[in-house]
């Protein structure tokens, strides 16, 4: 990280911390962050999950948090690999604020993990924070992470859960959630995937199934805020980049959206370039997403 002020380690004041972290049992002593704390008034949602993921969950968890796009919401999660850094992804590409709390320390010669670090500025950049009780050269050890995800449950209004093994260190962050009088969220999957097995667990003891983005917003008490709609979230985009936009609700290939955009192909390529280099769309795995 550089030198430069949003990307100092700052000890805060005890009467900084956030507030429902002061109302959890045995809330931390200190805590240190780098970059800027949301408002207050922000709703807070911890997603974590399974490190390592199934295509369906990285799927869901982008849709999922595509649906929160121009709400008052702060993602939270670990900076883990797996569903954290998508989670975390997915809400910088949606221009929602994000706070990681790692299991380590935030000096950027023992932050975990190492291949995290710019993912790391990009949190900070975008206006989100890193947070940490540890100490800023504390390394990453067995028991950092149960004890950090107290921290991530604490801050949140609800924790969403998206694949986790039935023994996992995710399920942790469930309990401790249920603990604090938090809300505990998930999203069925397959009862032929061990991923799934967390996520049914849970549902079996009350957690409250996410199967949509209006399931979320219900469940973070924002239904009544409905999503932008494209005329204001894309104000900037022509009428031609517009019409692409509603095709591309649902990812989708550039063949499909030629064809189902009626234009020709060259001139669906020269737009696609245009809306790519103003960041509205990505294309990976063959098909084109919104951003």
């Amino acid at each position: 990280m550089s030198s430069s002020k949003n990307n100092r380690i700052i000890s805060l004041p005890k009467n900084k911390f956030p507030k429902p972290l002061l109302e959890i049992p045995k809330p931390p002593e200190q805590l240190f962050v780098v970059g800027e704390l949301p408002p207050e008034d922000s709703v807070h949602l911890c997603v974590v999950g399974a490190r390592k993921y199934s295509p369906y969950g990285k799927e869901v968890c982008e849709m999922l948090i595509k649906g929160l796009r121009g709400k008052p919401v702060v993602i939270v999660s670990g900076l883990a690999l797996g569903i954290d850094a998508i989670a975390h992804r997915s809400a910088l590409e949606n221009n929602l604020r994000t706070i990681a709390v790692p299991g380590s320390g935030l000096d950027p010669s023992v932050l975990y993990p190492a291949s995290h670090k710019n993912l790391a500025k990009e949190i900070v950049n975008a206006g989100g924070c890193l947070l940490s009780e540890f100490d800023p050269t504390f390394k990453a050890t067995p028991y950092s992470f149960p004890q950090r995800n107290r921290i991530m449950a604490g801050l949140s209004k609800a924790v969403l859960i998206i694949e986790a093994e039935q023994k996992s260190g995710t399920l942790i962050t469930a309990r401790l959630a249920t603990d604090y009088n938090r809300d505990v969220l998930t999203v069925p999957g397959s009862i032929f995937s061990q991923n799934s097995t967390g996520p049914h667990l849970l549902l079996k003891i009350g957690a409250t199934p996410i199967t949509s983005a209006e399931d979320l917003l219900v469940a973070l008490g924002l239904e009544g805020q409905s999503a932008l709609p494209f005329e204001k979230q894309y104000a900037d985009a022509s009428a031609e980049e517009l019409s692409l936009i509603r095709l591309l609700a649902t990812p989708t290939t550039r063949d499909d959206l030629v064809r189902a955009s009626g234009l020709p192909t060259q001139k669906v390529s020269i737009i696609l370039s245009l809306m790519e280099i103003k960041g509205m769309i990505k294309e990976s795995e063959g098909e084109i997403r919104l951003i």
